[in-house]
Order: structure tokens, then C-alpha cells, then sequence
């Protein structure tokens, strides 16, 4: 029965750099879901790869929706397809660092995996890098611990 975050955590992640343009970001999304977990959110590490950040779809997505669409009412008479084409353009010029989330939520490889599905649930956060001393040992995505509870209640 697995009860420490270590033994749900993935160990087979890949991290971003903070000088990373978007554009690239996304790339790096892109092939770390081919192989076979779709990610939504990557760890941003160091030269000495130290966590100093996360980026996430929800921070893309953020960054890619104009800023006033809550005034716009029903978008019959805007021009989507010029807005979004501005948006890309845009997003090319940014670094993962520029919109990265810088202030993470972690956990050690020894915390209690009801401690984390406490955190996940009550942050609202879907992935939590697993911190040995500052140094990253895995990440837990909230679908680990889905699954492991599957796992548990159809035994």
C-alpha cells in the first residue's frame, strides 16, 4: 500500500529554463506527452537545476487570453482569428520565466500521501514537485494519486 509521496511521485519528468522562449515550451509539452502521460504543467529549473519555478497550461493559457475579454459581451463583431494571430506573435518575444508561477508548492519524498491530496485539493494545484534538500526527486500529478486510489478501491 503506497502512503509516502515517494512512492507515487513520476520520476521520469523533464524541466524547462526560465530563458526558454514560449514557443520552445510548448514544443518541450509537446514531446513529453508523447510518451504517453499528457502534461499540462512542467517544473522551470536552475543552471544548477534548483525549482525556481513551474509553468503550467493555465499560465499560457493566461498569458495568451487578451486582457479585456471580459468586456467584449458575445464576440459576434471581433475579429478572433486576428486576436489570437497578435497573441502567438506576441508569445514568441516571451521567456518561460516571464510568466512561469515562481512561488511553488512542494512536498518531500517522505509526506504523507493523504498530506498531499490535502494539498492538491485545498490549492487547487494538479502537480507537486518532490524536494529531497532543494534538490527535485520527482513530481506528483494529482492523477497519481487518482489512480492509485482506483487501484486501492478496487481491490
Amino acid at each position: 500500500m503506497k502512503t509516502l509521496a515517494k512512492e507515487v511521485m513520476s520520476t521520469d519528468f523533464e524541466t524547462l529554463k526560465p530563458d526558454l522562449p514560449l514557443n520552445e515550451a510548448v514544443q518541450a509539452f509537446r514531446r513529453a506527452s508523447a510518451k504517453g502521460r499528457k502534461i499540462f504543467g512542467m517544473m522551470v529549473t536552475d543552471e544548477q537545476n534548483r525549482l525556481i519555478g513551474m509553468l503550467s497550461m493555465y499560465d499560457i493559457l493566461l498569458f495568451m487570453r487578451p486582457k479585456h475579454i471580459h468586456i467584449w459581451g458575445h464576440m459576434d463583431d471581433i475579429d478572433v482569428e486576428g486576436i489570437m494571430d497578435v497573441a502567438c506573435e506576441r508569445a514568441r518575444a516571451v521567456r518561460v520565466g516571464d510568466i512561469m508561477t515562481t512561488e511553488v508548492i512542494t512536498v518531500t519524498p517522505d509526506t504523507h500521501v493523504l498530506r498531499v491530496m490535502d494539498l492538491m485539493i485545498k490549492k487547487h494545484i494538479r502537480r507537486l514537485p518532490v524536494l529531497d534538500r532543494g534538490e527535485i526527486q520527482g513530481i506528483i500529478y494529482i492523477s497519481d494519486l487518482f489512480y492509485d486510489l482506483l487501484e486501492r478501491l478496487s481491490q
